[in-house]
């Protein structure tokens, strides 16, 4: 088939990669606009752009998606189908005009987790099982009819990180296995509102409040927040003045006869925090205006009173 391939960073190339190795004819590459980042402020291309570019396919960098121009550019490619992983809200002339539709691959297990943030809203929440869905897209966000699903386990030590990996690779290949049903018309859909949900549970887009650590919470809680937002965009606390990020932690579940938030250092190799029912000691951290760096060399460098 002759297939519209939209998305940005690293978790779509996977699929882009895929699809590609399928046999499936990429007509073109519709990715996000250069972004200018760094001190310099010098021109970064998207994950997606690069991989396209060293593939020789053609890309598509549109600001609007409703711009004239794009529009008839993307109608001119007389595409069979698009498909869409990690990219933007799309309108409805654009979704709907390829003949067989455009789908989507999704970091969850849908309906659970709609929103932009699914991988690090799981493990946050402590789920132990999470995965990734393919549907056709409609109206309303990641509420479309669902067409293949393959769940992935989440293990106890697992970062957001981790399963960004697992669910990128088990994504792949479920949207190969999509887009080649739906080449052969062997598919069938079901509505999400089929499905047997007692609570949805929603993904929204994570800010920084989001990301401060509470110390008065449980142990449980606290770790699962550590894990899921490492290692972007992180969880942190104050710590002698500054912000700390703490990509990785264990847990330590005893009392922890102190107040939640209060520390303890040996110096050398440990520092450990208080919640309230036991500690987190903190492994691989980033004080502000600092590299990040294993616990016992921030603990060499740092004065602790």
């Amino acid at each position: 088939m002759r297939v519209v391939f939209m998305g940005t960073p690293e978790f779509a190339v996977a699929s882009l990669e895929a699809l590609i190795k399928s046999g499936q004819e990429i007509v073109a590459v519709v990715t996000a606009p250069d972004k200018p980042a760094g001190r310099g402020q010098k021109l970064n291309e998207s994950a997606v752009k690069k991989f396209a570019i060293a593939h020789q396919l053609k890309v598509l960098q549109p600001e609007k998606l409703k711009n004239p121009e794009f529009l008839s550019e993307l109608k001119a490619l007389n595409a069979d189908l698009q498909v869409v992983v990690a990219f933007r809200m799309l309108p409805e002339v654009v979704w709907n005009m390829p003949p067989k539709g455009t789908i989507n691959l999704h970091a969850s297990l849908l309906p659970q987790y709609r929103g932009a943030a699914p991988i690090n809203w799981a493990i946050i929440n402590g789920e132990k099982e999470s995965g990734v869905t393919t549907f056709f897209l409609k109206h309303e966000i990641d509420t479309g009819d669902i067409l293949f699903s393959e769940k992935v386990e989440i293990t106890e030590e697992m970062t957001a990180s981790d399963l960004h990996d697992a669910l990128m690779n088990v994504g792949a290949q479920l949207l190969t296995q999509t887009v080649k049903a739906i080449e052969a018309n062997d598919y069938q859909e079901k509505p999400q509102e089929s499905f047997a949900v007692t609570e949805l549970k929603h993904a929204p887009k994570i800010f920084k409040e989001d990301c401060k650590i509470n110390w008065n919470k449980s142990n449980q809680e606290i770790f699962n927040l550590i894990r899921g937002l490492s290692s972007y965009p992180t969880a942190f606390t104050e710590f002698l003045g500054k912000g700390l990020k703490i990509y990785l932690a264990e847990r330590e579940d005893k009392e922890p006869g102190i107040s939640a938030g209060a520390f303890l250092t040996d110096h050398k190799t440990y520092l450990k925090f208080a919640s309230k029912d036991g500690f987190i000691h903190v492994k691989e951290i980033q004080q502000e205006g600092k590299k990040r760096m294993k616990v016992d060399e921030f603990l060499r460098g740092v004065r602790l009173i």
